[in-house]
């Protein structure tokens, strides 16, 4: 099974080294929407007052990510924060509330949170969303996943219109939905890009 994260439970996680060193905590998650990526995280002092540091956190330097704490090798992995935040083609927050839309241009939602694998690699799997429900007129949050390769419109995200049949209502599901999603992708669109193992990238 997939081990999945949301982008929001790593605010204020915080940093420590392999040898037991807090260092920071987590302020942001940068997110790479054209590569399905995330980038690397910016990072505030720890404490009420603390405020945010000149260093940040690229995914390259994350030894791990646990259910308290993200682990790093050591001080050396942080680097200015303009060079980690210039990686990413957008910040977590500009994705959240953004239109997400199908391949066949129809419209299933807004983006409520990004789902990251735990994996280092930062790989996103998908998103949680406000999926509209035209039959009775509200909303539901789902989970849903992304595509091989993540199109960007604008503002908006564009995944494959046959994701929509696999969705969750919640995260521990949602990891079965994104093997299955991959299995069927795999095999009915072979020509696509083959989906990495979430390496490094």
């Amino acid at each position: 099974m997939i081990a999945l994260v949301l982008a929001s439970e790593l605010t204020k996680r915080v940093v420590v080294t392999l040898g037991g060193e807090a260092v920071a905590q987590v302020r942001d998650t940068l997110f790479d929407a054209r590569a399905g990526r995330i980038t690397g995280f910016t990072l505030s002092g720890r404490g009420l007052l603390a405020g945010p540091l000149k260093e940040s956190l690229p995914f390259s330097g994350v030894h791990a990510i646990g259910p308290s704490a993200v682990m790093i090798p050591g001080e050396t992995a942080l680097e200015k924060r303009d060079l980690v935040a210039g990686a990413g083609e957008a910040g977590h927050g500009q994705v959240i509330g953004a239109p997400v839309l199908t391949d066949q241009g129809t419209e299933i939602g807004r983006v409520l949170d990004v789902v990251i694998e735990a994996g280092v690699g930062g790989r996103v799997a998908g998103f949680e969303i406000a999926a509209d429900e035209t039959a009775d007129r509200h909303q539901r949050k789902v989970f849903i996943p992304r595509g091989e390769t993540l199109a960007v419109s604008g503002r908006a995200l564009v995944i494959p219109a046959h994701a929509r049949h696999f969705v969750a209502d919640d995260l521990p599901s949602f990891s079965a939905q994104v093997e299955a999603f991959r299995a069927h992708t795999a095999q009915s669109y072979p020509d696509s890009p083959t989906i990495d193992a979430g390496g490094p990238a």
